[in-house]
């Protein structure tokens, strides 16, 4: 009679191991879905918005510092200045495409050669930004909420800093001559009057808001493609954001 109890006690005892190791693994990994993480905390909303906006900044100077960055895109390409436009007709119509051309050429050219030099002027300004900002940026329903800032920002600063290097590259590409040389046969055509142009602020002006539109394209594509979340803390944040349904649209 003891032996029986003995060995029933056994068999439960024995069964309850067996039940209690196949269920162990099946609890942790149930306790490890629980644990999620936490919501970012400020400084690293921060830090994941300065990270991708970085990122942003270098893809599009990077791209554009190449040749044909703006002359082969035809959304940024610099073109004659509009108030320069008739200059540009007229020398057509009297046989002066080449001239028109090369200096549409150079003056991409320049912008292009500027190009190379912008990028630590903005990541500067995107190291400025302060926690809060950078919260907002997060959650706010606009796309292009962080190049909007960066804009706001950063626009008078870059102009100036950006300026001597335009003209340098003007001067570099041949620009500067070329813009004379048209200017100088369009005042020799009979009853033309007289055009009058900064050749570098219009060239700083066109080339800052060709790098604005590549950056917030790639902001744009941080936002909506999970793929380029390329660090843990971008997943974490852009995540986060993502589950907020006033916030970002980051699927």
């Amino acid at each position: 009679m003891k032996l029986s109890i003995l060995l029933f006690c056994a068999f439960v005892f024995n069964t309850y191991l067996t039940f209690a190791q196949i269920r162990l693994p099946q609890v942790l990994r149930e306790a490890a879905n629980a644990l999620k993480p936490g919501d970012p905390s400020q400084a690293e909303i921060a830090e994941a918005l300065k990270e991708s906006l970085e990122i942003g900044v270098s893809s599009s100077t990077d791209r554009l510092s190449l040749e044909n960055g703006f002359f082969g895109n035809a959304a940024i390409q610099l073109l004659f200045p509009p108030e320069a436009r008739k200059v540009e007709k007229a020398l057509r119509v009297i046989g002066m495409d080449k001239a028109c051309d090369d200096f549409i050429l150079s003056l991409n050219r320049a912008a292009e050669l500027a190009v190379k030099e912008a990028k630590p002027i903005f990541i500067s300004a995107i190291k400025e930004m302060s926690v809060q900002d950078a919260s907002n940026i997060l959650l706010s329903d606009q796309k292009n909420a962080a190049t909007s800032y960066f804009k706001r920002v950063s626009s008078r600063a870059l102009e100036t800093k950006f300026n001597p290097i335009i003209k340098g590259s003007l001067d570099k590409t041949q620009a500067t001559k070329y813009w004379t040389d048209l200017s100088s046969a369009y005042n020799q055509i009979p009853l033309s009057s007289k055009i009058n142009t900064d050749l570098a602020s219009y060239a700083t002006r066109k080339a800052i808001e060709g790098l604005f539109l590549e950056i917030a394209q790639e902001e744009l594509k941080i936002r909506e493609n999970s793929g380029l979340r390329s660090s843990p803390l971008l997943k974490k944040v852009f995540a986060y954001a993502d589950r907020n349904k006033s916030g970002l649209s980051l699927r």
